[in-house]
């Protein structure tokens, strides 16, 4: 029968929109199944084409860097060595300005704490006047042993500076608005008369402005002796630090619990990379172009500016370190006072 828009199906009846919508199900699979097809195929097209190019400029390189990489990298990775051996100093540097925060919370703690301040106060006080007597006490053997004349323009510039650092970083650390008090900064100057110490010791045997040494030709064994001494301290020095990662964290309120390694592998590996480095370019004397002498280390002019440079910059670091503070505070108290004037205005 024609024109009905229903047949009847024993006691059912199935209209026509219903028997289309069923006979159209097959049909709208068939498509999504082709069109996720499709989609798939591009997919896999678009994955063979990047594949195929990450291949192609990888074998590009390799060959590029098999024929001409040894002109290029032969002088950047000596570069590389002196740029990574300069981070561990800076790294050094962080460490210790770590170490001096935990000597002053230590020995010498804020009345306010609550602690007991007897015991931690008399020795912050006790090693303090050590490290300012040693200090100057290390500066005048200085000017005696390595500046006999006027002609020792260098050293007597780089012990005069010293001095003059220790005594600002002293002044500083006594003022009202910073009231840091003498410990750290006792330390400090202790740490960077040393390094003049150190630096003027690196300078050629042959300079006349330092005390002569009667050394044999290939190193008596007092030479091999403090050659194996500064080794032990640079190998002690590299894992100090290596653990110390701490220092090196922008975060630090994650609480630790008791099963937790106390430092992190990734920059513990970091810091050894970098003292790796650091080692070579003591063996070297930081010379890349010139032979170094049998069993000295860390000898010669580029040694000797590292280390007045590495002084320097650590003297500044702690000297930024105690007045950024107080900048920081009489800023904000500007931005409130400004604040305060512009909200009575309105």
């Amino acid at each position: 029968m024609t024109g009905n828009p229903s047949e009847p199906v024993g006691n059912f009846t199935i209209d026509d929109d219903v028997r289309n919508e069923e006979v159209g199900k097959p049909q709208v699979l068939v498509d999504k199944r082709e069109t996720a097809y499709a989609v798939r195929r591009k997919q896999s097209l678009r994955a063979r084409y990047i594949f195929g190019f990450i291949f192609f400029t990888t074998n590009l390189l390799a060959w590029f860097f098999r024929d001409y990489g040894y002109k290029i990298l032969h002088g950047l990775r000596r570069e590389v060595a002196r740029i990574g051996a300069g981070i561990f100093l800076l790294l050094q540097l962080i460490s210790m300005l770590q170490f001096l925060a935990w000597c002053n919370s230590q020995w010498m703690p804020d009345p306010q704490s609550g602690r007991c301040l007897i015991f931690s106060g008399f020795f912050g006080l006790f090693l303090s006047t050590i490290s300012y007597i040693a200090s100057f006490s290390g500066i005048v053997l200085m000017y005696i042993m390595y500046a006999p004349h006027l002609s020792c323009i260098i050293n007597i510039f780089s012990i005069t500076w010293t001095a003059i650092l220790v005594i600002i970083m002293m002044i500083v650390s006594l003022h009202s608005k910073v009231n840091n008090g003498l410990l750290s900064s006792g330390i400090m100057g202790l740490y960077i008369v040393f390094l003049c110490w150190s630096a003027i010791e690196s300078e050629p045997q042959n300079e006349k402005c330092k005390t002569p040494k009667k050394m044999a030709e290939n190193g008596d064994w007092t030479t091999i002796v403090c050659f194996l001494i500064a080794l032990c301290a640079i190998v002690m020095a590299t894992f100090s630090t290596g653990i110390d990662t701490r220092s090196f964290q922008f975060v630090k309120d994650e609480a630790q619990l008791e099963d937790d390694i106390p430092y992190r592998y990734e920059i513990f590996h970091f810091v050894f990379s970098m003292g790796a480095m650091y080692f070579a370019m003591l063996f070297i004397s930081w010379e890349l172009d010139h032979p170094t002498r049998k069993w000295s280390i860390d000898v010669g002019w580029a040694s000797t500016w590292v280390k007045i440079i590495n002084e320097w910059l650590a003297a500044s670091i702690y000297l930024w370190k105690l007045i950024s503070p107080v900048i920081m505070r009489d800023n904000a108290i500007h931005h409130e006072e400004s604040m305060q004037n512009v909200h009575s205005l309105v």
